[in-house]
């Protein structure tokens, strides 16, 4: 197996050294405490939009890939119904066969309710899977992939709820023999979303503008595994909250400016006691005895409620791992759009820091996005990151109506 290949494994899929015998050793850095889940692709943003405009999307005007972002906003669709196509080359700077494939849809019962469904795969190519001598076993190409179903509700003309059900499924090393392992298998998850959105027309500085609040809990779901119930991993849990405003320049002209918050909910690693020699300390029971933060081995509720007061660091270090994006969307007679976005994430926690752009054209019932990705880093895993996404809706837009009347 090559170099690149285990070390892509090891950060995208977390079959790794942080959850298995030695309890976490990144815990040990006194400053940097990077989080790590299984299944982390479920939180990469799929869609060429949100891609160029920061990996923002919880309060953003809806479209088919509100299913991924916010699944509350599928209610709040003009059209009948909508599917969308994304393709991201993953890591393109490393490995030339990684992808990561989004194809969502939605389909509008009425003007109170819609549906929506999603299915995302992973594909890590090709895997040369070898002995300890270095000799050739079998190939292998580890994939993972989740099938969503969506159901999304109008409360009152501004605002909507929704909750999404989701199926996570994770092969990495398919029947391949791993030396030195306790055996493996593929590892199972069944997971919710909750969404929560909120707009309302305005009027500032005589402008005709749109203001919208968005809130967002994703991945709610059981842990994973890859060999037996002792390494449990935590599925990406993720609080997103966000905001955006829409101003109307003139009758061809907008801009969009939005901004998100996201944090995972789950436990970060612990400092651990170590003896003279820098070996992790064991109690009685055998397990790793911890000198600051919290025991990270817990059950689902207790992970995310209690991620927002486990970090050894305190109160500064759960700062620390709030991410941050922020983006603008320029379109001119609902034809031609142009975007630009940052995210920002914390040094300690993944130092991921990037700017976005890309462009959109819509024709008729059809759509086309794409967005680009510039590291702030100089040789980053992500540079010149692409994502592609087609649109096409169906039907005619709802006439507007107040939910009052729909009955």
């Amino acid at each position: 197996m090559s170099f690149h290949k285990i070390v892509t494994l090891i950060i995208f899929s977390l079959y790794a050294i942080n959850s298995w015998a030695q309890g976490g050793l990144s815990g040990q850095d006194s400053s940097r405490r990077v989080i790590t889940t299984a299944v982390p692709f479920m939180v990469v943003a799929p869609d060429a939009r949100a891609g160029a405009m920061g990996d923002v999307g919880v309060a953003t005007s809806p479209d088919a890939n509100s299913v991924h972002w916010n699944v509350s906003k599928l209610a709040m669709i003009e059209k009948r119904s909508g599917v969308s196509l994304s393709y991201t080359p993953w890591l393109s700077k490393l490995i030339s066969d990684m992808s990561i494939t989004y194809l969502s849809g939605f389909y509008k019962i009425n003007n109170e309710q819609a549906v929506g469904g999603a299915l995302r795969y992973f594909d890590m190519g090709s895997i040369q899977f070898t002995d300890d001598q270095g000799n050739d076993l079998q190939q292998f190409n580890p994939y993972e992939f989740s099938f969503e179903g969506s159901y999304a509700r109008l409360l009152s003309d501004n605002m909507s709820i929704g909750l999404t059900m989701k199926f996570i499924y994770s092969n990495l090393v398919g029947n391949a023999f791993i030396p030195n392992s306790e055996g493996s298998q593929a590892a199972i998850s069944v997971a919710a979303d909750l969404g929560w959105y909120w707009n309302k027309d305005l009027m500032l500085g005589g402008t005709n503008s749109n203001l919208a609040l968005g809130a967002s809990i994703t991945n709610i779901g059981s842990k994973m595994t890859y060999s037996n119930d002792d390494n449990l991993l935590f599925v990406p849990t993720n609080l997103r909250l966000g905001s955006s405003l829409k101003m109307d320049l003139d009758p061809y002209n907008s801009i969009t400016i939005s901004l998100d918050f996201n944090k995972l909910m789950v436990p970060t690693p612990p400092v651990y006691e170590v003896d003279e020699t820098g070996t992790i300390v064991t109690g009685p029971d055998g397990n790793p005895v911890i000198r600051r933060g919290k025991d990270p081995n817990r059950n689902l509720l207790s992970g995310m409620f209690g991620s927002f007061s486990d970090a050894p660091g305190g109160f500064q270090e759960e700062l620390q791992e709030v991410m941050i994006g922020g983006g603008v969307e320029y379109w001119y007679n609902e034809l031609f759009a142009a975007r630009v976005g940052y995210f920002y994430e914390h040094q300690n926690k993944g130092n991921r820091k990037y700017l976005t752009m890309g462009v959109g054209l819509r024709y008729n019932i059809f759509g086309i996005d794409f967005a680009y990705l510039v590291p702030q880093q100089q040789n980053h895993p992500l540079a010149e990151t692409l994502r592609f996404t087609l649109l096409v809706n169906f039907g005619q837009q709802q006439p507007a109506e107040s939910i009052r009347d729909i009955n």
